[in-house]
């Protein structure tokens, strides 16, 4: 059986939780890309909820195989959580991960 989520991209980079978070970082206003590789057959259903939100930031039906993409952006700086769910019959899959907006771009 093959999973649900073949690959998570965050800004066009494969998400590692370990690598620098500096390459993940946006200024304010600027788009995270959030990007799930799906498999299988059939139908699935996938959404990204920013730190707990009662309404989800995309909510999209998906026929596989295909790639979800969701791009949210932030006002001002400061940390956030995403939650990238996915879900397909009775097989689930969510993942957390961190967008980190930062004041101003770096200088030099």
């Amino acid at each position: 059986m093959k999973q649900l989520v073949k690959l998570v991209r965050l800004n066009n980079l494969i998400y590692n939780a370990n690598r620098d978070p500096q390459v993940y970082r946006r200024v304010p206003k600027k788009p995270f890309r959030i990007q799930a590789l799906l498999e299988g057959e059939g139908r699935a259903h996938a959404q990204v909820i920013v730190d707990g939100e009662s309404q989800a930031r995309c909510d999209q039906q998906i026929t596989l195989p295909n790639t979800f993409t969701c791009e949210v952006a932030f006002d001002t700086a400061g940390s956030r959580v995403a939650t990238l769910i996915v879900e397909k019959g009775g097989e689930s899959f969510r993942q957390d991960l961190r967008l980190d907006v930062i004041e101003h771009a770096w200088i030099g």
